[in-house]
């Protein structure tokens, strides 16, 4: 069968709530065909099909609810983030 999963990650090289980077990348296959990151605000195709749902969702609503994903998941949850790293090292 195919595999399709979606991974969101949030990344910070400092505390600051400024410097995260929330990303939402979609594969199939094991491949990336499609990310979204607060940096660039937009999606971004990686494959012939990716490009075509880039360009599409770029211009829909799926941009707008993708742009709050920083606020909602990463600022929430920094603190347990940091917290968990801070004990194991």
């Amino acid at each position: 069968g195919f595999r399709y999963y979606v991974v969101g990650s949030c990344e910070s090289n400092s505390s600051k709530l400024n410097d995260i980077e929330f990303t939402l990348s979609y594969y199939y296959n094991k491949l990336e065909y499609i990310r979204f990151s607060s940096s660039v605000e937009k999606y971004v195709g990686y494959t012939e099909h990716g490009i075509k749902n880039a360009e599409r969702w770029n211009n829909g609503p799926e941009v707008i609810t993708s742009r709050g994903e920083k606020e909602r998941y990463c600022f929430r949850n920094v603190g347990v983030f940091t917290e968990s790293a801070l004990t194991k090292s």
